[in-house]
């Protein structure tokens, strides 16, 4: 249980500052004084300059501590035109937070306070922090020494509008008193336990970044993630795996579900048109596609196959041709089925054998025409599979393999009956997805409980069957799912490989949401 307590004072810092330590981006301040572990107070914000921020602040932090400035200009603050000029310049400008009012969103505890001075190596220290080494230079050129310490940041629960302190650039790094006396607890931490204390352990311990290379590549996504989802989620992915943040991430849903959550409805409908166009669609969205070149057999999602068309064709990566029949309260006759063949032979001729022959269908076949389908060995497929089929597809993209998809399309059963062989592919896609995710989180846990870094295939493999396992599995089995999931291309996990696949080992990249 949270206790709540009150906090009297506040630690004035850099605005920037304050931003790093409540995005998790570090856990160090240079405040004026020592701070004594235990001790407790808000973040106060205090405004500085851009030259300031250019001058002092490492070149991966810039882009979020000129956004964290900008956003410290609250509405209703009149600017010159000259004052405009300045910003854009990027020259010396500073203004208040409010010309009243200052917004407080975080207090912290302090952990531990290091006392330093010009035999450290600043170097590694600025790579560990947000600072460059020009900061430490500046301040041990007018002192012997400086204060570097260790804070655990909480959110409040709701962003607390404050009267400004008077005179706030003298108490830069200093405490001040608050003119409000609020309630606080420890429910909301940016960073949890195991996190910060990992990241306490290795500033301490000077320990160098262990990914620099990722560091810069977050620093390069900000730029560009507010316009792009796809970036956006891989930059927050990647502050997941730095340990800058310990929520998982929630990813941004594929809009194409829109139109995919309507194929079973529009199939089940008289809307034969809009079925097809859905088919089309689905189809491309699988990763089929068509050269279009044929006014009667193509893939165009825009088009319809018209009298004397088929209703889809797929070239690629095998050829596939089909009929749709939207409406559930109808049979579908024979004469769907003989229309599939006729056309198929009109407009591919010989090609037409290699076809993989579907009839996207709700209603039931009429028994002459299940034998017929069965005969010309054509797979009747429902609404409902397709959905589920290209829904599995745009929450995980790599899911769905076509050529194994391929196998199943080209054996028996057929006719009715080869809707089942589908929805028992999902099922066994499905339960591939739910193993993948189980040993992701398998490795996260172990690493995390163990404390180490990375570990080996017969340590999982061990862990593995403790951990109520959704299916046994091989030492060797194991490392072929630990190696894909390690590949650039998917990035779950790393890998560090060894002289054979015993000696591989594996680390934690980031989770596999289902």
């Amino acid at each position: 249980m949270n206790q709540s307590f009150s906090l009297p004072t506040a630690l004035c810092l850099p605005v920037p500052d304050i931003e790093a330590l409540i995005q998790g981006q570090t856990i160090a301040v240079l405040p004026e004084m020592f701070l004594r572990a235990g001790q407790r107070f808000y973040l106060y914000p205090v405004e500085i300059s851009t030259v300031e921020i250019d001058k002092y602040y490492r070149a991966i932090f810039l882009p979020i501590a000129k956004t964290a400035w900008k956003k410290s200009y609250k509405p209703g603050i009149l600017l010159q035109p000259e004052q405009l000029n300045l910003i854009e310049n990027k020259q010396q400008l500073q203004l208040p937070l409010s010309q009243n009012n200052v917004l407080i969103k975080a207090w912290a505890k302090c952990e531990l306070c290091r006392t330093l001075d010009k035999t450290e190596s600043l170097n590694i220290l600025s790579q560990l922090t947000i600072w460059k080494t020009e900061r430490f230079d500046e301040i041990l050129h007018n002192h012997t020494h400086f204060f570097l310490a260790y804070l655990r940041v909480y959110h409040l629960d709701k962003t607390l509008e404050i009267s400004a302190i008077p005179n706030i650039q003298e108490k830069l790094g200093k405490f001040a008193p608050l003119p409000n006396n609020i309630s606080v607890s420890e429910a909301k931490p940016v960073l949890s336990d195991h996190v910060f204390n990992q990241r306490k352990q290795q500033l301490e311990n000077r320990q160098t970044p262990l990914h620099p290379a990722l560091e810069e590549l977050q620093s390069l996504l900000l730029t560009i993630a507010n316009n792009n989802p796809a970036a956006q989620q891989l930059e927050q992915e990647i502050r997941v795996f730095l340990g800058w943040n310990n929520q998982r991430v929630k990813h941004t849903l594929d809009p194409d579900l829109t139109w995919i959550k309507n194929i079973a409805k529009v199939g089940n409908s008289s809307d034969g048109n809009e079925f097809e166009k859905l088919v089309r669609k689905s189809l491309i969205k699988l990763g089929f596609s068509s050269s279009n070149t044929n006014t009667k057999a193509n893939l165009d999602s825009d088009k319809l196959g018209g009298a004397g068309g088929l209703d889809f064709y797929c070239e690629y990566p095998y050829p596939v041709i089909g009929e749709c029949k939207a409406t559930k309260t109808e049979k579908v006759v024979d004469s769907t089925v003989a229309q599939l063949v006729k056309l198929g032979l009109k407009h591919l001729q010989e090609e037409y054998n290699s076809c993989i022959k579907i009839i996207m269908a709700a209603g039931k076949l009429a028994t002459d025409t299940e034998k017929t389908a069965q005969g010309n060995k054509m797979n009747v497929i429902r609404p409902e599979t397709l959905q589920k089929l290209v829904t599995l597809k745009a929450k995980h993209p790599g899911s769905i393999d076509l050529l194994n998809l391929k196998q199943d399309l080209e054996k028996k059963p057929f006719g009715e009956e080869a809707d089942d062989k589908i929805n028992k592919y999902i099922e066994k896609v499905e339960q591939e997805i739910k193993l993948r995710s189980h040993i992701i989180q398998l490795v996260k846990n172990y690493l995390q409980n163990a404390g180490i870094e990375s570990t080996g295939v017969d340590t999982l493999h061990g862990a593995y069957f403790g951990s109520h396992p959704p299916q046994p599995l091989k030492p060797e089995e194991m490392h072929e799912i630990l190696i894909e999931l390690s590949s650039p291309l998917t990035g779950y996990l790393g890998r560090d490989k060894g002289n054979d696949w015993k000696n591989d080992k594996f680390y934690y990249l980031r989770d596999l949401a289902i």
